[in-house]
Formats: structure tokens, sequence, C-alpha cells
């Protein structure tokens, strides 16, 4: 994942996820953009709990949850400029060299 995947994601977040405007009774938290991006990128299920139930509740606007996600964007993007900048042109060439791949016709021994 790299950074312009990211941009994009907080792009779409901005343009498209306003269900903020809807009562917060008609919120369907299984098709919520930011409910969705943030149940595939927030590791703490207990703050996803948090964040889910403050927003169907009404307590929490679509502009905070942005920020959540936002937040949690960017510390996986600082995650992984971290983890990139650790791969050595060795690791590269290990993971890119052409090998054997097993058959999947062919009974294993």
């Amino acid at each position: 994942m790299g950074f312009s995947f990211f941009v994009s994601i907080i792009s779409q977040v901005n343009t498209h996820a306003l269900s903020g405007g809807k009562d917060s009774n008609e919120r369907n938290l299984d098709e919520d953009v930011l409910i969705r991006y943030l149940e595939f990128f927030l590791e703490d299920d207990d703050e996803l709990h948090k964040i889910k139930k403050g927003y169907k509740g009404g307590a929490m606007s679509s502009d905070q949850v942005k920020q959540h996600l936002v937040t949690t964007l960017a510390e996986v993007l600082c995650w992984h400029q971290r983890a990139r900048a650790e791969v050595s042109e060795e690791v590269l060439d290990v993971f890119m060299a052409p090998r054997p791949l097993p058959s999947m016709f062919e009974p294993s021994s």
C-alpha cells in the first residue's frame, strides 16, 4: 500500500462520506464508508465498538468519525513507510527471485 492509495481513500472520504446529515437512527453502519474503512484499518476492536456506538447513537458526528479515520490512516501510512525503509535490495531480490510454483494438479508426495 503506497502513499497514493491513502491519499485516494482520504479524498474519497472527504467527498463521499457525508452520512452525517442523516438522523442517527437512519445510519446503516454496514454501508457507511467511514465505518467500513475503520473496520478494515483500525486494529483496536474496543475503540471501533465505541466509535460505532457513538456514531449510531448520534453522540459522534460524521466529522468526528472522519477525524478518527484520518488519524488511523496516518498511523498505518507511517508504519508502512518505516517498514518499507527497512527493505534492502537483498531482501527485494530474494522476494522477487523466480522460483517454481507447486503444481495444483499433481498429487503431493
